[in-house]
């Protein structure tokens, strides 16, 4: 077997099982990187230097494909309902093939750190059947300094072969495509896609199961951190700004998806940025155009022009075209990837019904029931068969990286923000003036104003009155806000369709949160948007 580039020799190949390969490369950088991308034709370089590939029938993960290794630890501490169990027979059948198939070829292998906080890091050890799969999770992990290398000692394994094809009759999988996640024996077994994103969200995967017993709390946000040293964290899904907000060039960027809170304060679990392209411009997001420019960025299904230039409007391969780079791409990133304790923790949610606020104020219970429930709306375009406003009800913000039951975060979150006394806002980036199709979007100028003035604590200052539908507190009046637009209900033309559709909004929340009803403490229960009832005509 030809081995090629630094690593621990005592700590080998043999750490993950496989054996009998043609050849290894290890920890390579990213100039021999490309170059051999390019030269097995995986993918080419734009006009701009950046390194374009195709993933195939994969444009996305593929979460019905993701199976966890139910054995005797795991059985007791895994959320079922949200988690697909693999038996221990099928695992084995499944390592026993992938060991099969990547006998004989030429890997790539990383080892990188998944947390930025050298207490609570996990050391990983990634091998890729691609080039540019090791390019990828060598730019969104972080990595370890190269003297670091000769001692590198795994202890989470990720083994990511695309040209496999699991066999559901063999394998207990859904498809020829499988995700199977061994949380005891810390080993990742990706096969079927080439979706890079995959190797990425197994991480944080792995960190959601191990952190909560260690009292950290694995999040899916983003991150910045002021002048005065005042961290302010962003949850939310795809679509509410959770990356364009976070990205305000008077704070430093902590990091865009996902971070750890620990009794140290706030650190990066990553040591790279996925960001978005779709539609994506120099005006609009110029940090993150300019890293599309850049040597050593990966383009997933972005379409280029004859002259090799990227057109982020083509969606033609799909709409989830992606850049994947290093954080210090990114002018203003932190250096470190570590902060202090949170003094703002912002809840994005871009409501489509018309109904939300533009801010509002939480109490620790109620932000505890808006991170259990993680809220948004779909609109028409953004998946098929989309015509109407559809709520829709992620958990924590990120229910398929979610091993554990939402209530074991929910409460680690809820005890941090007490003990930290931090301040917790709703932000709604979506609709004012009437659902989807009647009103308009938020204004951007509206929202950033307003963040910025729950950042400095001046919205502290204001009055306030309580919205009737979900009982949070809502500022009456702000320097340099239109006053009308604070209150959803006098933007729309027909007050009483306002009122028919709150009460739809409030149900649907609700209904989704009867699941958590077993598993809170009473103030959270009563802090819960409850059935409204129909008013009298």
């Amino acid at each position: 077997m030809n081995e090629i580039g630094v690593r621990n020799a005592a700590k080998g190949i043999e750490t993950t099982g496989l054996e009998g390969l043609a050849s290894i490369r290890w920890n390579l950088v990213e100039a021999e990187l490309v170059e051999i991308a390019v030269r097995r034709g995986e993918g080419k370089l734009t006009a701009h230097g950046a390194f374009v590939a195709t993933t195939g029938p994969h444009t996305g993960r593929s979460p019905k494909d993701k199976f966890v290794l139910r054995d005797e630890t795991t059985d007791g501490q895994i959320w079922w309902d949200n988690n697909k169990p693999m038996e221990p027979e099928h695992f084995a059948k499944l390592f026993a093939d992938f060991k099969a198939h990547a006998a004989g070829r030429d890997l790539f292998v990383q080892d990188l750190y998944g947390g930025a906080d050298p207490e609570h890091r996990i050391r990983v050890r990634v091998v890729t059947e691609f080039a540019w799969h090791s390019l990828f999770i060598r730019n969104l992990l972080i990595r370890p300094e190269r003297a670091e290398l000769a001692g590198f000692e795994p202890e989470l394994t990720i083994i990511d072969l695309p040209s496999f094809r699991a066999d559901p009759a063999v394998h207990g999988s859904r498809s020829e495509t499988v995700i199977g996640c061994d949380f005891t024996g810390k080993r990742i077994l990706i096969g079927g896609s080439a979706y890079a994103g995959e190797m990425k969200k197994s991480v944080f995967t792995v960190l959601n199961y191990l952190l909560p017993e260690k009292g950290i709390m694995p999040m899916h946000c983003s991150a910045n951190v002021g002048d005065d040293g005042d961290v302010a964290l962003f949850f939310g899904l795809s679509g509410t700004g959770k990356t364009t907000l976070s990205a305000d060039p008077s704070r430093t960027l902590l990091g865009d998806d996902e971070h750890g809170w620990s009794e140290n304060g706030v650190f990066n679990f990553e040591g790279g940025c996925y960001a978005k392209t779709i539609r994506l411009s120099p005006e609009a997001e110029p940090e993150i155009f300019a890293t599309t420019r850049r040597f050593g960025t990966v383009l997933e299904n972005v379409v280029l022009d004859e002259a090799r230039v990227p057109d982020f409007e083509d969606g033609s391969l799909t709409e989830n075209t992606r850049a994947a780079y290093p954080l210090h791409f990114i002018p203003n990133a932190s250096e470190t990837g570590l902060a202090g304790q949170p003094k703002n923790i912002v809840m994005l949610t871009a409501d489509a019904f018309g109904v939300m606020p533009p801010i509002a104020k939480l109490t620790p219970a109620q932000a505890m029931v808006h991170f259990l429930s993680g809220y948004t709306a779909k609109v028409a375009g953004t998946e098929r068969g989309v015509v109407d406003p559809e709520a829709t009800f992620s958990t924590c913000f990120g229910a398929p990286f979610i091993p554990r039951h939402p209530s074991e975060y929910g409460n680690l979150l809820k005890d941090l923000i007490a003990q930290h006394g931090v301040d917790c806002w709703l932000v709604n980036t979506g609709w004012t003036g009437g659902a989807y199709g009647t009103g308009k979007r938020m204004p951007i100028k509206t929202t950033r104003a307003l963040l910025a003035a729950a950042l400095d604590g001046s919205l502290k200052e204001v009055e306030f009155r309580t919205d009737p539908n979900f009982g949070f507190e809502v500022p009456v009046a702000v320097p340099g806000v239109d006053t009308a637009i604070l209150d959803p209900r006098s933007t729309w033309a027909d007050p009483a369709a306002y009122d028919a559709q709150a009460r739809k909004l409030v149900d649907m929340f609700a209904k989704n949160f009867e699941k958590f009803a077993d598993h809170v403490d009473e103030d959270v229960l009563g802090a819960a948007p409850a059935v409204l009832p129909i008013a009298a005509e």
